[in-house]
């Protein structure tokens, strides 16, 4: 097959911008080349000459000598107008922007269709990591059981180095930033948002489900505390923030972004600073395991060429799980074996919550508990105004686990914190 010749015009010229220049100036076989850059910033000292940058959108959206747009700027709402009119002019597209894509998911799949026009977007995911690619052409959808990752290159770096170092989360985020990790708005990353924005995203191209941002439960690593953090380093247990997705017996989808306790014996726990790891679990295939470097100019910008590659061979998505009636479950059939931290003292009970308790305890300044509850429980409990809590998950609790409560259950021991 015949490679297209790709014209583009380059929105945003920060960290991948500057990295997808570069990797196209070493990769000449590539029929693709960048004929405008559009910047906000008119006083700022740039690498390349003036000639190559307009301050203006459509300079670009409108030369119909540029045949694809590539769409890396930070703000979601911009982004989705400079998408949806290269569409509907009929540009091919591809955007790295996961809260954009994710807000107006149904939108873009209509400006497609009606257009004949692909947009491609593995870069909003997991960078390095081909995972859409790989959901959307190799794993049949009734065979894929659950994908489960960390797919946030930005908190894996936090909560890399507030071990390594044993330095404070603010100064691990901090380093975070000025390395490129994280992003402008620190809460995108650390609250589990950009998580949230990337799995539904994934949730369509693996179970098929579209959904908005809101039907997901996020909850991000900005309240862990040194006593949680501590709590792992003395359980042997390393905390990673992980997406997942899983089909119930009924076929419907569970899905969530939380804190989890990993174990030496979970793929993850090896997964440490910008890299991002996911496993997929499927009928036929078992257990596969993908790891890359999830955050940075290179990585991200490595998947953006992928997708540019993709075009000059006229690829596109065809959504072909979109047909399956899956849809998501309810959050009061969702039951995760979680550990509840909350500060003392506090004049509230939180043990109607739970199913089951496994462990309760208490010191002078901070009380967990250890048990089972509904993500709807685990919902009304983050809901809950001046009480300062954290909660991460340690695993999912099949349909058959004994629900009945074991109440006023307390469990004393000499812990180091």
């Amino acid at each position: 097959m015949n490679r297209k010749q790709l014209t583009i015009g380059l929105f945003g010229f920060g960290c991948v911008g500057k990295g997808l220049y570069e990797v196209l100036q070493k990769t000449p076989a590539l029929k693709a080349s960048i004929k405008s850059i559009c910047v906000k910033t008119k006083n700022k000292q740039r690498s390349l000459s003036n000639q190559y940058f307009t301050f203006e959108k459509n300079d670009i959206l409108q030369d119909d000598t540029i045949n694809t747009i590539v769409e890396l700027i930070d703000d979601a709402d911009a982004a989705f107008e400079i998408v949806k009119t290269a569409l509907q002019k009929g540009k091919a597209v591809v955007t790295a922007n996961k809260k954009m894509i994710a807000e107006h998911f149904e939108e873009l799949l209509h400006l497609q269709k009606q257009y004949n026009v692909p947009l491609l977007y593995e870069a909003a995911c997991c960078a390095s990591i081909p995972i859409i690619r790989n959901l959307e052409e190799y794993y049949d959808n009734d065979l894929l059981e659950s994908i489960e990752g960390i797919v946030n290159g930005s908190t894996n770096y936090i909560l890399t180095k507030t071990v390594e170092k044993n330095i404070s989360f603010s100064l691990a985020l901090k380093e975070a930033q000025q390395k490129g990790f994280a992003e402008t708005n620190p809460l995108l990353d650390v609250g589990g948002f950009d998580a949230k924005y990337k799995l539904q995203i994934l949730l369509a191209h693996a179970f098929g489900v579209i959904t908005q941002p809101q039907n997901i439960f996020n909850l991000g690593i900005n309240n862990l505390y040194d006593f949680e953090l501590n709590y792992a380093k003395e359980k042997g247990y390393k905390i990673k923030l992980v997406a997942y997705a899983s089909k119930n017996e009924e076929g419907k989808i569970i899905s969530f972004v939380l804190p989890k306790f990993v174990t030496s014996k979970d793929k993850l726990f090896s997964v440490d600073d910008v890299f991002n790891g996911v496993k997929i679990q499927s009928y036929f295939c078992d257990n596969q395991f993908f790891v890359g470097k999830g955050a940075g100019a290179y990585p991200t910008s490595s998947a953006v060429l992928s997708d540019i590659s993709a075009l000059t061979y006229d690829y596109r998505y065809e959504y072909k799980k979109l047909n399956t009636q899956h849809s998501l479950a309810n959050e009061e059939d969702i039951f995760l074996k979680i550990f509840l931290r909350f500060s003392l003292p506090v004049d509230f009970e939180f043990k109607p919550f739970f199913k089951n308790i496994e462990e309760y305890y208490f010191n002078e300044n901070n009380g967990f508990i250890i048990g089972t509850c509904s993500l709807k429980c685990i919902k009304e409990i983050v809901a809950i105004r001046n009480i300062e809590t954290s909660i991460i998950l340690f695993d999912i609790i099949k349909r058959d686990f004994n629900y009945q409560t074991i109440n006023n259950q307390k469990t004393e021991y000499e812990l180091s914190y």
